[in-house]
């Protein structure tokens, strides 16, 4: 604590009031009935490749709402919330389903992928969703989730280096940091799971025909009684091929070169399936890993990319620009899937990551942090649920606490800085959790199920969907935001038409090209 407090010193008010944060949010449409939205991504939301706030993810049908890089949260939910509404207005009938776990789902192969266009940069990334389909199945696609993207502002590096003696350059201190905020992060997040876990249930079309270990409920509904977050869960994106990798995140050389090791080395169920058979590409490539997203984790170090660079090449090249967060489940209570408050204790957290000593990791705790992660996603809300620490094991509440405790100095400098009581609110709320589980929003969930709807997640999740699409749409939106968002949709199929009539290299040598191996990361050992 006294190392985490010299730190947490270093910072000036100043500063704390210029954490940079974003969001990118994924949605599912769904037909006002609860089932998936089969039409195309609607044209007058521009266009999904190149357009800087509305995109898809995986499928066709699913929604990526991104937000710019904000200094304030309140600026972070209002554009999210702007977001929204343009899109209820472009939609029709149909509504941005309020859960990380899916609605009514078709067969595997009716779920559509994504279409980006004719362009070689747009058929890649239809392929490499292809991909994803035939080494994970296309339901387990359709999960969505809130990305929290985290980033300090660069006057605070030469600070915390000072209060922090590190030999190298003010690139390579900043990289190391980085890297001790995400080791922490993975220690630690199963404490997120427990607080903001949204997922303990799922509609039975997800789990149809395959082996999940869940409960009956109701009728076509499945969950866990304790479960907080089945979307982290073995359930959810989770790859037994990936977990033999056991990337370590001691440093970026080390993350770059075991990811690398995926992207180059066949492998053998993979070669399998084919790379291109007749006229059809069934993946990138066969190795382990396609491209580097491939690789599901709770949180990413990221740097922006240009255009045609690979973001292991752009990590190496140019350091840890920002940290992506990629465990928070979608709120079903809110109506944009997540709200200030959340965001602000994730703001604690994640400095809370960065501050304390953080030291490197190993192959037997990456596989503690797994089991950790799993026990609190099935069974967070059990009070006598105990995690993995050191050598032995410790209740969850327990540990909890501690860190909530040492978290409690970062929520007072933060309400210092920005002049409020929020921040405290926010480690309240948490500690208030800790002892009343059913307060929390996975317990919520279940509750609401079997009150208003007879123990269905589809119906509840449906009810709440409506319910946001009725705030949202119901809510008054400014014209000329309205016309800048028009012109925004109708300027992004304008690049992508001009990207499409300008292409003249074949898809097979941009692809050879693209994939080939980088250079050697030069990041810090």
């Amino acid at each position: 604590m006294t190392t985490l407090n010299e730190r947490l010193g270093a910072l000036p008010g100043g500063l704390l009031r210029k954490i940079r944060r974003g969001i990118e949010k994924e949605s599912l449409r769904a037909t006002p009935d609860g089932r998936l939205a089969l039409t195309p991504h609607p044209r007058a939301l521009g266009s999904a490749l190149t357009h800087p706030h509305v995109t898809t993810d995986f499928s066709e049908s699913q929604l990526e709402l991104i937000t710019g890089v904000h200094e304030t949260i309140d600026a972070c939910v209002g554009q999210l919330t702007e977001i929204h509404q343009v899109v209820y207005r472009d939609i029709g009938e149909e509504i941005l389903w309020a859960t990380s776990m899916p609605c009514g789902l078709p067969g595997d192969d009716e779920i559509p992928l994504a279409q980006y266009g004719r362009s070689n940069v747009a058929r890649a990334k239809t392929v490499y969703r292809r991909g994803l389909s035939y080494r994970y199945g296309r339901r387990m696609q359709t999960i969505s989730g809130i990305h929290y993207n985290f980033s300090l502002p660069d006057e605070a590096w030469p600070l915390l280096q000072r209060a922090q003696p590190h030999a190298g350059e003010r690139d390579a201190f900043r990289d190391d940091a980085y890297f001790g905020l995400i080791r922490n992060f993975r220690r630690h997040t199963w404490l997120l799971l427990y607080l903001f876990g949204a997922s303990p249930a799922v509609c039975g079309s997800f789990v149809e025909g395959r082996e999940h270990g869940l409960q009956p409920i109701g009728r076509g509904s499945f969950y866990l009684p304790h479960a907080t977050s089945l979307r982290m869960g073995p359930l959810g994106y989770q790859s037994d091929v990936q977990r033999s990798l056991a990337v370590s995140y001691n440093s970026l050389r080390s993350y770059a070169q075991s990811i690398r090791g995926a992207l180059v080395e066949p492998y053998a169920p993979y070669q399998a399936i084919g790379v291109r058979v007749g006229d059809e590409y069934r993946q990138l490539s066969a190795t382990l890993l396609q491209i580097e997203n491939e690789f599901y984790g709770t949180i990413r170090p990221k740097r922006t990319i240009r255009s045609g660079e690979r973001p292991l090449h752009a990590l190496a090249e140019r350091g840890v620009e920002y940290v992506e967060v990629r465990c928070i489940d979608v709120d079903p209570f809110k109506p944009v899937g997540i709200d200030a408050a959340t965001m602000r204790f994730l703001d604690i957290f994640l400095l809370h990551c960065l501050l304390a000593d953080s030291p490197p990791d190993s192959p037997a705790e990456i596989e503690r942090i797994g089991r950790n992660q799993h026990r609190a996603a099935q069974q967070g809300r059990d009070p006598q649920v105990r995690l993995y620490r050191d050598q032995g094991e410790i209740a969850l509440t327990a540990w909890a606490r501690e860190l909530l405790d040492e978290c409690a100095p970062i929520a007072a400098a933060l309400d210092e800085a920005n002049r409020t009581g929020v921040y405290g609110d926010a480690i309240a709320q948490a500690r208030a959790a800790l002892g009343a589980p059913a307060s929390t929003p996975s317990a919520q969930v279940l509750r609401r199920m079997a009150e208003d709807h007879d123990d269905s997640f589809r119906s509840f999740a449906l009810e709440q969907s409506l319910r946001h699409r009725e705030a949202l749409v119901g809510s008054p939106i400014d014209p000329t935001l309205l016309a800048r968002y028009r012109a925004m949709a109708e300027r992004s199929l304008a690049e992508q038409a001009a990207l499409e009539s300008a292409e003249t290299e074949s898809f097979e040598a941009f692809l050879q090209r693209y994939l080939a191996p980088q250079p050697a990361v030069i990041g810090s050992a």
